[in-house]
Protein backbone atom coordinates (compact mmCIF):
# COMPACT_ATOMS: atom_id res chain seq x y z
CA UNK A 1 0.00 0.00 0.00
CA UNK A 2 2.83 2.19 0.97
CA UNK A 3 4.68 1.54 -2.36
CA UNK A 4 1.33 2.48 -4.42
CA UNK A 5 1.23 5.37 -2.03
CA UNK A 6 4.90 6.36 -3.04
CA UNK A 7 4.53 5.76 -6.92
CA UNK A 8 1.89 8.01 -7.10
CA UNK A 9 3.82 10.74 -5.44
CA UNK A 10 6.27 10.23 -7.63
CA UNK A 11 4.50 10.00 -10.87
CA UNK A 12 3.41 13.50 -9.94
CA UNK A 13 6.45 15.27 -8.91
CA UNK A 14 7.13 18.40 -11.02
CA UNK A 15 10.06 18.88 -12.98
CA UNK A 16 11.74 21.35 -10.57
CA UNK A 17 11.93 18.62 -8.08
CA UNK A 18 12.97 15.87 -10.85
CA UNK A 19 16.25 18.11 -11.42
CA UNK A 20 16.82 18.68 -7.57
CA UNK A 21 16.51 14.68 -7.30
CA UNK A 22 18.70 14.25 -10.14
CA UNK A 23 21.58 16.68 -8.67
CA UNK A 24 21.08 14.70 -5.56
CA UNK A 25 22.09 11.26 -7.14
CA UNK A 26 25.28 12.95 -8.65
CA UNK A 27 26.57 14.28 -4.84
CA UNK A 28 25.36 11.15 -3.19
CA UNK A 29 28.03 9.38 -6.27
CA UNK A 30 30.76 11.83 -5.64
CA UNK A 31 30.24 11.22 -1.78
CA UNK A 32 30.06 7.40 -1.85
CA UNK A 33 31.94 6.57 -5.01
CA UNK A 34 29.31 4.48 -5.86
CA UNK A 35 25.46 3.04 -5.14
CA UNK A 36 23.39 0.77 -6.51
CA UNK A 37 19.82 1.91 -7.24
CA UNK A 38 18.31 0.96 -3.95
CA UNK A 39 20.57 2.84 -1.73
CA UNK A 40 20.40 5.99 -3.83
CA UNK A 41 16.37 5.81 -3.86
CA UNK A 42 16.15 5.16 -0.01
CA UNK A 43 18.71 8.02 0.40
CA UNK A 44 16.14 10.25 -1.71
CA UNK A 45 13.06 8.53 -0.19
CA UNK A 46 11.51 7.63 -3.33
CA UNK A 47 10.61 4.00 -4.81
CA UNK A 48 13.39 2.23 -6.23
CA UNK A 49 11.40 2.52 -10.18
CA UNK A 50 11.86 6.75 -9.57
CA UNK A 51 15.71 6.51 -8.47
CA UNK A 52 15.88 3.79 -11.67
CA UNK A 53 14.14 6.33 -14.11
CA UNK A 54 16.03 9.02 -12.72
CA UNK A 55 19.68 7.27 -13.03
CA UNK A 56 18.79 6.18 -17.06
CA UNK A 57 18.62 9.91 -17.69
CA UNK A 58 22.35 10.97 -16.23
CA UNK A 59 23.22 7.59 -17.59
CA UNK A 60 22.13 8.82 -21.40
CA UNK A 61 23.52 11.76 -21.20
CA UNK A 62 27.17 10.07 -20.04
CA UNK A 63 26.59 11.73 -16.43
CA UNK A 64 26.33 8.61 -14.47
CA UNK A 65 27.96 5.03 -15.63
CA UNK A 66 27.47 1.39 -14.06
CA UNK A 67 30.55 -0.28 -12.53
CA UNK A 68 31.60 -3.51 -13.45
CA UNK A 69 29.39 -5.11 -10.95
CA UNK A 70 25.74 -4.43 -12.22
CA UNK A 71 23.52 -2.42 -10.48
CA UNK A 72 25.77 0.22 -9.10
CA UNK A 73 26.98 3.17 -10.62
CA UNK A 74 29.71 5.92 -10.42
CA UNK A 75 29.55 9.29 -11.93
CA UNK A 76 30.24 9.13 -15.63
CA UNK A 77 32.87 11.02 -17.77
CA UNK A 78 30.77 13.65 -18.88
CA UNK A 79 30.97 14.88 -15.12
CA UNK A 80 34.88 15.97 -16.47
CA UNK A 81 33.57 17.84 -19.37
CA UNK A 82 31.79 20.04 -17.35
CA UNK A 83 34.20 20.24 -14.66
CA UNK A 84 37.06 21.10 -16.98
CA UNK A 85 34.55 23.69 -18.58
CA UNK A 86 33.95 25.36 -14.66
CA UNK A 87 37.57 25.07 -13.82
CA UNK A 88 38.88 26.61 -17.43
CA UNK A 89 37.37 29.55 -16.29
CA UNK A 90 38.17 29.70 -12.56
CA UNK A 91 41.70 29.83 -14.39
CA UNK A 92 41.10 32.02 -16.50
CA UNK A 93 40.49 34.87 -14.10
CA UNK A 94 43.11 33.16 -11.70
CA UNK A 95 45.88 33.76 -14.39
CA UNK A 96 44.76 37.00 -15.45
CA UNK A 97 44.24 38.41 -12.34
CA UNK A 98 47.91 39.67 -11.52
CA UNK A 99 47.92 41.45 -14.59
CA UNK A 100 44.84 42.78 -14.86
CA UNK A 101 45.30 44.54 -10.97
CA UNK A 102 48.93 46.13 -12.65
CA UNK A 103 46.72 47.27 -15.84
CA UNK A 104 44.30 48.86 -13.77
CA UNK A 105 46.99 50.23 -11.62
CA UNK A 106 48.58 51.28 -14.96
CA UNK A 107 45.92 52.82 -16.13
CA UNK A 108 43.88 54.17 -13.54
CA UNK A 109 40.99 52.54 -15.29
CA UNK A 110 38.55 49.70 -14.73
CA UNK A 111 39.88 46.06 -16.44
CA UNK A 112 37.00 43.35 -16.84
CA UNK A 113 37.78 39.55 -18.25
CA UNK A 114 35.01 38.49 -20.06
CA UNK A 115 34.17 34.92 -22.21
CA UNK A 116 31.66 33.96 -24.30
CA UNK A 117 28.57 32.98 -22.98
CA UNK A 118 25.39 31.87 -25.20
CA UNK A 119 25.47 34.93 -27.30
CA UNK A 120 26.68 37.31 -25.01
CA UNK A 121 29.89 38.50 -23.21
CA UNK A 122 29.73 37.62 -19.73
CA UNK A 123 31.89 39.66 -17.39
CA UNK A 124 34.26 37.12 -15.03
CA UNK A 125 36.10 39.19 -13.15
CA UNK A 126 36.64 43.04 -12.60
CA UNK A 127 39.28 45.63 -10.86
CA UNK A 128 38.75 49.64 -10.54
CA UNK A 129 41.74 51.69 -11.09
CA UNK A 130 42.40 54.74 -9.07
CA UNK A 131 40.51 56.48 -11.76
CA UNK A 132 37.16 54.29 -11.71
CA UNK A 133 35.33 56.22 -9.44
CA UNK A 134 32.30 54.02 -7.91
CA UNK A 135 32.54 52.02 -11.45
CA UNK A 136 29.57 50.23 -12.51
CA UNK A 137 29.71 46.79 -10.87
CA UNK A 138 29.48 44.04 -14.47
CA UNK A 139 30.35 40.82 -12.58
CA UNK A 140 28.64 38.36 -13.71
CA UNK A 141 26.67 40.27 -16.50
CA UNK A 142 25.86 39.39 -20.22
CA UNK A 143 26.48 42.46 -22.58
CA UNK A 144 26.16 42.62 -26.24
CA UNK A 145 29.27 41.03 -28.51
CA UNK A 146 28.89 43.66 -31.18
CA UNK A 147 28.68 46.96 -29.09
CA UNK A 148 31.52 45.84 -26.42
CA UNK A 149 35.73 45.72 -27.19
CA UNK A 150 35.22 42.22 -25.25
CA UNK A 151 32.69 40.96 -27.35
CA UNK A 152 34.55 41.95 -30.65
CA UNK A 153 37.28 40.54 -29.35
CA UNK A 154 35.73 36.78 -28.30
CA UNK A 155 34.26 36.69 -31.85
CA UNK A 156 37.47 36.82 -33.55
CA UNK A 157 37.92 33.83 -32.10
CA UNK A 158 35.19 32.63 -34.09
CA UNK A 159 34.83 31.71 -38.22
CA UNK A 160 32.57 34.32 -39.51
CA UNK A 161 29.46 31.86 -40.12
CA UNK A 162 29.82 31.41 -36.38
CA UNK A 163 30.04 35.38 -35.57
CA UNK A 164 26.44 35.35 -37.86
CA UNK A 165 25.07 32.93 -35.65
CA UNK A 166 26.23 33.93 -32.19
CA UNK A 167 25.29 37.74 -32.88
CA UNK A 168 21.61 37.08 -34.62
CA UNK A 169 20.88 38.67 -38.12
CA UNK A 170 19.39 41.99 -35.88
CA UNK A 171 22.35 44.28 -34.13
CA UNK A 172 20.42 46.71 -31.66
CA UNK A 173 21.63 50.17 -31.38
CA UNK A 174 22.55 51.26 -28.27
CA UNK A 175 24.27 54.37 -29.32
CA UNK A 176 24.21 56.48 -32.79
CA UNK A 177 27.42 55.18 -33.46
CA UNK A 178 26.90 51.41 -32.28
CA UNK A 179 27.59 48.84 -35.44
CA UNK A 180 24.06 47.52 -36.65
CA UNK A 181 25.04 46.16 -39.63
CA UNK A 182 26.26 42.43 -39.71
CA UNK A 183 28.47 42.59 -42.85
CA UNK A 184 30.37 46.20 -41.17
CA UNK A 185 30.63 43.90 -37.75
CA UNK A 186 32.54 40.56 -39.92
CA UNK A 187 34.35 43.79 -41.30
CA UNK A 188 36.06 44.62 -37.90
CA UNK A 189 36.18 41.23 -36.57
CA UNK A 190 38.79 40.57 -38.86
CA UNK A 191 40.58 43.32 -38.43
CA UNK A 192 40.45 42.26 -34.80
CA UNK A 193 42.08 38.95 -36.10
CA UNK A 194 44.84 40.94 -37.84
CA UNK A 195 45.63 43.35 -35.28
CA UNK A 196 45.26 41.82 -32.14
CA UNK A 197 43.33 44.25 -30.05
CA UNK A 198 40.08 46.36 -30.78
CA UNK A 199 39.15 49.76 -29.77
CA UNK A 200 35.37 50.67 -29.30
CA UNK A 201 34.10 54.53 -28.48
CA UNK A 202 30.93 55.30 -27.49
CA UNK A 203 28.99 51.83 -28.68
CA UNK A 204 27.58 51.06 -25.83
CA UNK A 205 27.01 53.82 -23.56
CA UNK A 206 27.99 57.07 -25.14
CA UNK A 207 30.94 58.58 -23.48
CA UNK A 208 32.42 55.00 -22.65
CA UNK A 209 35.91 53.82 -24.71
CA UNK A 210 36.90 50.64 -23.84
CA UNK A 211 40.54 48.69 -25.33
CA UNK A 212 40.24 44.42 -25.25
CA UNK A 213 42.91 41.69 -26.63
CA UNK A 214 42.24 38.11 -26.66
CA UNK A 215 43.45 35.78 -23.74
CA UNK A 216 44.34 32.54 -25.78
CA UNK A 217 44.77 29.23 -24.51
CA UNK A 218 47.21 26.21 -24.87
CA UNK A 219 45.98 25.43 -28.30
CA UNK A 220 45.97 29.32 -29.67
CA UNK A 221 42.07 29.63 -28.76
CA UNK A 222 40.21 32.56 -27.56
CA UNK A 223 39.50 31.56 -24.32
CA UNK A 224 39.08 34.97 -23.02
CA UNK A 225 38.83 38.66 -23.46
CA UNK A 226 41.07 41.05 -21.62
CA UNK A 227 39.42 45.02 -21.48
CA UNK A 228 40.49 48.38 -19.85
CA UNK A 229 37.32 51.02 -20.28
CA UNK A 230 36.70 54.88 -19.02
CA UNK A 231 35.25 57.85 -19.68
CA UNK A 232 36.28 58.97 -23.38
CA UNK A 233 37.06 62.27 -22.33
CA UNK A 234 39.82 60.77 -20.26
CA UNK A 235 41.07 58.93 -23.47
CA UNK A 236 43.10 61.34 -25.06
CA UNK A 237 45.26 59.86 -28.38
CA UNK A 238 48.12 59.73 -26.15
CA UNK A 239 46.64 57.65 -23.60
CA UNK A 240 44.53 55.64 -26.15
CA UNK A 241 47.68 54.53 -27.32
CA UNK A 242 49.37 53.71 -23.95
CA UNK A 243 46.40 52.22 -22.83
CA UNK A 244 46.46 49.58 -26.02
CA UNK A 245 49.59 48.75 -25.45
CA UNK A 246 48.95 48.09 -22.17
CA UNK A 247 46.43 45.42 -22.69
CA UNK A 248 47.87 43.67 -25.14
CA UNK A 249 51.00 43.23 -23.26
CA UNK A 250 48.39 41.99 -20.32
CA UNK A 251 46.53 39.79 -22.64
CA UNK A 252 49.21 38.17 -23.30
CA UNK A 253 50.90 37.42 -20.05
CA UNK A 254 47.71 35.75 -19.19
CA UNK A 255 47.56 33.94 -22.31
CA UNK A 256 51.17 32.80 -21.27
CA UNK A 257 50.36 31.72 -18.24
CA UNK A 258 47.57 29.50 -19.84
CA UNK A 259 50.44 27.52 -21.85
CA UNK A 260 50.08 29.24 -25.02
CA UNK A 261 52.97 29.86 -26.95
CA UNK A 262 52.75 32.07 -29.71
CA UNK A 263 54.46 31.05 -33.00
CA UNK A 264 55.77 33.69 -34.84
CA UNK A 265 52.84 36.43 -34.40
CA UNK A 266 53.96 40.09 -35.26
CA UNK A 267 52.72 41.85 -31.57
CA UNK A 268 50.32 44.75 -33.03
CA UNK A 269 49.54 47.35 -30.32
CA UNK A 270 48.62 50.44 -32.49
CA UNK A 271 45.30 51.40 -32.30
CA UNK A 272 44.68 52.53 -35.44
Amino acid sequence: MSNNSERGADSTASPVQSVDRALAILEILADAGEAGVTDIGAQLGVHKSTAFRLVGSLEARGLVEQTAERGKYRLGVAILRLAAATTARLDVVQEARPFARRLATDTGETVNVAVLNGGAALYLDQIAGSSALQPHNWVGQRVPLHATSNGKVLLSGLEDDQVRAEVGPDLRAYTPTTVVDVDVLLAEVARVRERGHVVVVDELEHGLTAVAAPVRGVHGDVVASLSVSGPTFRFDAAKLARATELVVAAADDSSRRLGHRPTGRVEQTSSN
